[in-house]
């Protein structure tokens, strides 16, 4: 598909990086299978949670407040969460502990039920990313997408890497870096034959690298667009 090799993408970006030591340390961290099947429940629904009230949000504003919101939900427990009655819900709209979105509230009690189900098919949701293909990154995001809330889009592609599962995320700059090395993938780069271009596409590099999806995509998105200052990005790596 692509006229560019990899090791030339990889090439581009240490570059503009500083040298190749800069490069690896601008590489986020992943979990083993071992270590998804460890990930508690309680933790994929706070990270559900975070991604989504994150969502068109300053995210520095939902790390502040983040300790409030594990109080008024309880920490996360999913079925702790599913036997609340409608007053809890309905008192947290005006809960100043968190933000106060009702549908994105709303979102926390669906994706507890959504969690509990995933769990009670596959032993914990831990076990069910472990068990995931690892080439079929499309289809997991399309069960979060129908069978979670709000977790389409983006914000799945982004609960995927903060809960450490390998995984890309289809940024401007990672479509960008696609398009360049000869994927024709449109401007927008959303319908699903881009998508399925693209995933074929990192799968293509991360055989031929031996690298994971998670390092093919953060390469991909520093070898080309505007070129962030690297303590810039070190910053946002801990956010």
């Amino acid at each position: 598909m692509a006229r560019v090799p990899f090791k030339r993408i990889r090439e581009r970006a240490a570059k503009r990086k500083g040298g190749e030591k800069v490069l690896a340390s601008l590489l986020p961290k992943t979990r083993n299978n071992k270590a998804l099947i460890k990930l508690g429940d309680d933790r994929v629904l706070a990270e559900m949670a975070r991604r989504v009230f994150s969502a068109g949000f300053v995210w520095s504003v939902i790390d502040k407040k983040w300790p409030g919101f594990e109080e008024a939900f309880l920490g996360f427990n999913p079925r702790r969460l599913l036997f609340q009655p409608a007053e809890f819900w309905h008192d947290l709209a005006s809960d100043k502990r968190i933000v106060r979105n009702p549908q994105k509230i709303k979102s926390v009690r669906e994706n507890a039920k959504f969690v509990s189900d995933i769990a009670a098919e596959h032993g914990s949701f831990g076990k069910f990313l472990a068990t995931w293909p690892a080439d079929d990154q499309l289809g997991l995001m399309d069960v979060l997408a129908k069978r979670g809330s709000r977790l389409g889009g983006n914000t799945g592609q982004y609960l995927l890497r903060f809960l450490g599962r390998d995984s890309f995320i289809l940024t401007n700059d990672l479509m960008l870096c696609l398009r360049d090395s000869g994927v024709p993938i449109s401007e927008k780069g959303t319908s699903k034959k881009d998508l399925k271009l693209a995933q074929a596409q990192i799968n293509e590099w991360a055989k031929e690298s031996g690298l994971p999806l998670t390092h093919i995509s953060r390469i991909c998105a520093l070898s080309t667009g505007e070129n962030h200052p690297v303590e810039r990005l070190r910053e946002v790596m801990q956010e």
